[in-house]
């Protein structure tokens, strides 16, 4: 089944050798428009990711910096111009940043080395002069707060090395996307939980399903809006809102997107307290398709992958995943479909993953099931 519209929906297999990808000429305004009929922006975001708020374990955001500098190093996928993105959702007061650089070139906001972040809002740089990045390339951004900050909104694991002070950290302060201009290939959003986040994988490898399926897709952009222990339905103190709550905020705010990916579910099944009637995943499924095509946007789901192994695991939970899976296989959920599940699932028994593909603890892929889960992905289906 062809999965070129959202009226055409199907089950998304390895793509290998599909037609390429219509490209746009870098540095130029997108000729085509998106589904909602609104102009394309020549901005897409490279590297992204998602916001929660500081619990109290949390030593550095839920105090904040006076005078300190965090220093960022991401992979982009797409490359070209750049410009940075900062939020600060679960802020509580406006916080100062800057002077701030990006590859080593300084970044002003309306032509200024410092701006002010209100509490709750985002805040986009100019183009930073002087800099162009590469596809799949590094780039560091050094961002100074004068503070006193106060508690600071974050990402806290994004299995990569940054820098506080100069003192190693995996969390990311403030700093939420790098806009490029550089895209000539599908524009992806991945809203997931702890796998699209990474772990399974080691850190600074940018072996996570995510990176995996942009080196795929050559000159595309993704973004991986993973938060460990997301779910589709409820919000929890440390693993931030859930995925219908953080819509708006963390995916239709980014610039150029065509297509969302939605990769939960698993943690409302077995994450307390547990869901245990799929008909309410099924209908939170739901509710984001609609909110994504009203927005003019394509939206892909996956199958849940199973989990026997894991600590929480039942064969209760087991019966309700499979049900989920069911009513998603069926191409009446999203506009297209990948099967992660039959992609990392042991075929001898279904209800646990194959063991060359298990990280240990029987819920995360290792880097051969975030490989796995990628070339599940169906580029077709993200056009």
């Amino acid at each position: 089944m062809s999965g070129r519209g959202p009226a055409r929906r199907g089950v998304l297999t390895a793509a290998a050798g599909l037609a390429a990808v219509a490209a746009t000429a870098p540095d130029t305004q997108a000729a085509e428009a998106p589904r909602s009929g609104a102009q394309r922006s020549r901005w897409t975001t490279s590297w992204a990711t998602a916001q929660t708020a500081p619990t109290a374990t949390d030593t550095v955001a839920s105090t904040g910096l006076t005078d300190g500098t965090f220093t960022a190093t991401v992979r982009l996928s797409a490359g070209g111009q750049i410009r940075l993105r900062y939020g600060h959702a679960f802020g509580t007061v406006p916080v100062l940043i800057g002077p701030v650089t990006a590859g080593g070139q300084p970044v002003t906001f309306g032509g200024r080395p410092q701006a002010w972040i209100a509490a709750g809002a985002s805040l986009t740089s100019d183009p930073v002069t002087g800099l162009r990045t590469t596809e799949a390339g590094r780039l560091t951004v050094e961002t100074r707060l004068p503070g006193p900050t106060g508690s600071l909104s974050f990402h806290r694991n994004t299995h990569a090395s940054h820098r506080v002070d100069g003192v190693r950290t995996t969390s990311v302060y403030l700093l939420t996307g790098v806009e490029v201009t550089g895209a000539h290939g599908p524009v992806i959003a991945v809203l997931g939980d702890s796998m699209a986040e990474g772990v399974g994988t080691p850190d600074d490898a940018d072996l996570r399903w995510p990176d995996q399926l942009a080196r795929r897709l050559p000159g595309s952009a993704v973004a991986n809006l993973g938060i460990s222990g997301n779910r589709v339905l409820l919000d929890d103190p440390r693993f931030g809102p859930s995925g219908q709550a953080r819509f708006d905020r963390d995916v239709l705010s980014l610039p150029g997107l065509r297509t969302v990916f939605v990769h939960l579910g698993v943690n409302d099944l077995q994450q307390p307290p547990g869901q245990s009637d799929p008909a309410l995943v099924l209908a939170g499924y739901r509710q984001l398709v609609l909110r994504g095509r009203g927005a003019g946007l394509r939206v892909v789901g996956a199958t849940i992958t199973p989990f026997e192994g894991w600590t929480r695991w039942t064969p209760g939970l087991e019966a309700v995943r499979q049900r989920i899976n069911a009513a998603v296989r069926t191409g009446r959920v999203f506009d297209a479909v990948a099967d992660f599940d039959a992609a990392v699932r042991d075929p001898d028994r279904p209800s646990r993953m194959l063991p060359a593909h298990d990280s240990g603890d029987g819920l995360h892929p290792n880097p051969s099931g975030h490989a796995a889960l990628a070339a599940a992905v169906d580029r077709r289906h993200l056009l």
